[in-house]
């Protein structure tokens, strides 16, 4: 299970770094839709720290350690820090997309390797969050309209 624990730890990487990028977008979108959308981006914020919570627990599960160091979630992320310098809710938007697109892709890559490995537990997991996700970029795409 120590391959699966090492794709569980990348994608606690992905969830802080994409949670660090939400609270951005939060703390800076301005615009004639700034109310609706800095509580669009809390609801964000609220549910990945649940998720982050829900993915260091299972590598625990699993009988090892989360990663729990800055500079580690960087260097396994597949995202890259906030590249929008904006304000402006479109700009922000379109970058939270594109990044929870590349955690879909992930979480189904690592879906692949639970599944090669036995690990039905985290399978369903990782099926559970994909779905969510899956949810929360159609959510996304569809403000860009």
């Amino acid at each position: 299970m120590a391959n699966v624990s090492e794709f569980l730890n990348k994608l606690l990487a992905d969830y802080t770094v994409l949670y660090t990028k939400i609270r951005h977008a939060h703390w800076n979108v301005e615009g004639p839709d700034f109310h609706s959308q800095h509580l669009f981006f809390e609801g964000l914020y609220n549910q990945l720290a649940v998720n982050i919570d829900d993915v260091a627990e299972r590598v625990r599960m699993l009988g090892h350690y989360a990663v729990g160091s800055l500079a580690k979630y960087l260097q396994l992320t597949h995202l890259s820090e906030i590249q929008h310098g904006g304000t402006d809710s479109q700009g922000l938007i379109k970058e939270l997309t594109s990044d929870f697109e590349t955690v879909i892709m992930v979480i189904r890559s690592g879906i692949e390797l639970a599944e090669s490995a036995g690990d039905t537990g985290t399978e369903d997991f990782l099926t559970g969050l994909m779905e969510e996700h899956e949810k929360t970029a159609w959510m996304l795409r569809s403000h860009l309209g």
